[in-house]
């Protein structure tokens, strides 16, 4: 089992940072791989980074890469997102999930586990 609360979400102008945090609350969050994922008004929830258990390995969407940084910190059961050069597309609502086993980790269906999400605006 696994509880997660994302926070950090806001409004921002094109060109600036935000930094996202996920709180995760189990007895087990160091074991799963984290994820954050977003999705626009009208659109499909779609992926943006992951991170292994250890952070030894990250995976970004083309979309996001070399601008998005994701990170965790498991003493504090907490993984964070870092988007830089912040560009209108990039406004969604952000989720966080976790899983203990994926295959592919740009997949939705494969996270068991989710956040209510928070909306970051990213204006023109």
């Amino acid at each position: 089992q696994a509880q997660l609360v994302e926070s950090g979400g806001g409004w921002v102008q094109a060109g600036g940072a935000l930094r996202l945090s996920c709180a995760g609350f189990g007895r087990t969050f160091s074991s799963y791989t984290m994820g954050w994922f977003r999705q626009a008004p009208g659109e499909e929830r779609e992926f943006a980074a992951a991170i292994s258990w250890s952070g030894g390995t990250t995976r970004y969407a083309d979309s996001v890469k070399g601008r998005f940084t994701i990170s965790r910190d498991n003493a504090k059961n907490t993984v964070y997102l870092q988007m830089n050069s912040l560009k209108p597309e990039d406004t969604a609502v952000y989720y966080c999930a976790a899983t203990q086993r994926a295959e592919n980790w740009r997949s939705t269906k494969e996270y068991d586990y989710w956040g209510q999400g928070t909306q970051v605006t990213v204006s023109s």
